[in-house]
């Protein structure tokens, strides 16, 4: 009698074990297995990270093996099990793969498809064709608009309300409230947790919550803060460096003459705007944010400032001219680097703070976070798991939904863990996404054309602005190896255009996610357009979030760098401000220690870690694209060469893109 052998992978993660019986039914064009016990006398099965062999014996041959099914019943206990693969060996010593790399929870079946990538347009039985529909069916959650104006979310409300194979393996290492508790009590901070509405005493004060962890770039911003040059250099290669553009003629609203700033810098403002050496940074969507007002006992402020800054002779970024309103009057002085020092550190420091929030809440939060949600619900309601455009993307979402889901629930609810520190806490964070999801477009997410938007592109008029150079290198990489992977499966144009499945992918983004947003692809046509759609998916759930995340602490950890919130109102006139104003408007102690314990959390990669590259997870079968991904992982190990050499020796070292410190996807 015909004897299949047949292999189950259990994954590694904590509790991918089981003790419950598990089924195999083996389904051929001929005929179906019976349904079979996998068991072995006096041995453990499914232990975690177990790999088990078994034979199912049939009364003749199965045929061509097409579905595999596995069940799981409830032996003593309700036991969630995680099986990675199957792999079947037939009587004929054909070997056939079965990637399954799911959660088997309850008394739950899962049905498998061999692990060649397909088309729907390719499949030419019935029965194929029924299985991909039936399992969209079984995994398509329906969107849901957390706030007004928000991209489209996952209809979720908590973490334990997500399907178990998007979930975090344990909800324990994403509690926020946890986590940044453990910061706060790892960075010594914690004696000072209660002390709300008490003022630092002065700027060397701060040091006392910076004293446990320190690194060599949060070291050298606390030195040299206050200094022009760490000021500029800062909208280059901080967090946050895609708010400076260049200024080819000054906006009506920021009247800067010439007499102004001549003869302080020796920049003379119309020669400078013509040889195109003037930049400006317009934090003009926080103009009509509410500030936070959850705690009655301290008032908190937020300013929508403009800053003018001018390149100098060495390429150095330097600021030139500072107003902290959008109206020009005279509650508006704009200040200058030959005013005092107290009014041109504090006006630095407005800006600074405007930097923050547009960070925190629209570069990160709103166009890498939920971005990539928005993509993964789309994938997970229009792509079957044979579609090689899901195993693509979904190494790129992984964790993704989860963290969200997580945020959602304790970091930036009402109550949450934002309105604790952050001046747009209380609901200012809900209008800036609103606000900004208004002039979110698709090509500001493809990483040369924003460049090229802000006129930022060129590599000798800035030298140093290594996010741009060590972003587009990433992205090519990136796109090159999307084209690859899509000209193996999309001989043609017409091939894409057919692609059901795909179309309606694209167009759930469109219609659901961004809520009929015209500056969003509705379909796509040719292989080029699917390529640099999905090279948009995967750059902006790693690279681009790697860019904005894990600098955080580097650059925020010094307060007075990166103020989370303002007590004094912005001062509308000059002469008033001194160090004790300004010590009064920065942060109090509690809130400064609830904002470095978030910086601290925030800047940190998940334990075990993939990075741009790794897909240990192996959805794809097919040789030609694991060559591709030999090749991707080659390039980008060439790339991180690169950036090592050009880093050594330098204090300010620029490493967020280099892809060995790029996680495939957003899970922090």
């Amino acid at each position: 009698m015909p004897t299949y052998t047949v292999t189950v992978a259990t994954g590694n993660q904590w509790f991918a074990g089981t003790d419950d019986y598990i089924y195999i039914t083996l389904m051929g064009t001929g005929q179906c297995s019976e349904r079979t016990l996998l068991d072995k006398p006096m041995y453990n099965d499914f232990e975690r990270g177990a790999v088990d062999s078994y034979d199912v014996t049939v009364g003749e041959d199965l045929g061509e093996i097409v579905l595999v099914k596995i069940e799981k019943n409830k032996y003593w206990v309700q036991d969630d099990w995680y099986c990675r693969y199957i792999t079947v060996k037939t009587p004929g010593g054909e070997y056939l793969e079965f990637p399954c790399f799911h959660w088997l929870v309850d008394e739950k079946e899962v049905v498998l498809r061999d692990g060649r990538a397909r088309l729907c347009q390719n499949e030419k039985t019935m029965i194929a064709k029924k299985h991909r529909q039936q399992e969209l069916d079984m995994r398509r959650r329906t969107w849901q608009e957390w706030q007004p104006g928000f991209p489209m979310s996952i209809d979720a409300d908590k973490h334990k309300d997500l399907p178990r194979d998007i979930q975090f393996d344990s909800e324990k290492g994403v509690d926020f409230v946890l986590n940044y508790s453990k910061a706060i009590e790892n960075l010594c901070v914690n004696q000072f947790m209660h002390m709300f509405q008490s003022s630092w005493s002065d700027f060397a004060d701060f040091e006392r919550i910076f004293v446990r962890i320190k690194n060599t770039i949060s070291e050298y911003v606390m030195e040299h803060w206050k200094e022009d040059f760490m000021f500029g250099y800062q909208f280059l290669n901080g967090c946050n460096p895609v708010v400076l553009q260049k200024c080819t003629k000054l906006p009506d609203k920021f009247p800067v003459t010439h007499e102004m700033v001549e003869r302080p810098s020796d920049v003379s403002v119309g020669s400078t705007l013509q040889a195109g050496n003037i930049y400006i940074a317009d934090y003009e969507v926080l103009e009509g944010i509410t500030p936070n007002s959850t705690d009655p006992c301290t008032m908190q402020y937020l300013a929508a400032p403009i800053c003018l800054l001018y390149r100098t002779v060495g390429s150095k970024i330097l600021p030139l001219a500072i107003q902290l309103s959008q109206v020009p009057g005279e509650n508006a002085p704009i200040f200058l680097p030959s005013d005092s020092q107290d009014d041109w550190l504090i006006a630095k420091i407005w800006v600074r703070s405007a930097d923050f929030h547009v960070h925190q809440t629209i570069t990160h939060l709103l166009r890498t976070h939920l971005m990539s949600e928005m993509f993964g619900v789309a994938m997970f309601r229009h792509l079957p798991a044979v579609h090689p455009v899901y195993k693509l993307l979904v190494p790129h979402i992984r964790y993704t939904i989860a963290i969200n889901t997580k945020a959602r629930e304790q970091l930036i609810c009402k109550f949450g863990i934002f309105d604790k520190a952050n001046g747009t806490g209380g609901g200012g964070h809900v209008q800036l996404i609103q606000k900004a999801m208004k002039t979110l477009t698709f090509k500001s997410l493809c990483f040369p054309d924003s460049i090229k938007a802000r006129n930022m592109e060129s590599v000798e008029e800035l030298p140093t602005y290594f996010f741009r150079d060590d972003g587009n290198k990433v992205w090519d990489a990136t796109k090159s190896f999307v084209s690859d992977v899509v000209n193996i499966y999309y001989a043609s144009d017409a091939v894409v255009q057919k692609d059901e499945e795909i179309q309606a992918f694209v167009k759930d983004v469109f219609n659901f996610g961004m809520q009929n947003n015209l500056i969003f692809p509705e379909s796509l046509k040719t292989q080029e357009e699917l390529t640099e759609y999905l090279t948009v998916v995967i750059f902006t759930a790693s690279s681009q979030h790697a860019a904005v995340n894990f600098g955080q602490y580097d650059w925020c950890s010094w307060i007075p760098n990166a103020p989370s919130t303002m007590r004094k109102p912005p001062p509308t006139e000059k002469g008033v401000a001194d160090v004790k104003l300004i010590i009064e408007s920065l942060p109090d102690r509690g809130r400064s220690c609830w904002h470095l314990g978030a910086v601290w959390a925030l800047s940190q990669f998940q334990e075990n870690e993939l990075y741009l590259g790794m897909y240990p997870d192996e959805h794809f079968i097919e040789q030609p694209v694991k060559e591709a991904m030999k090749k991707f992982r080659k390039v980008l190990a060439g790339i991180s060469t690169l950036i090592k050499l050009r880093n050594q020796g330098k204090r300010l070292p620029y490493y967020y893109m280099s892809p060995d410190k790029i996680p495939n996807s957003v899970a922090v």
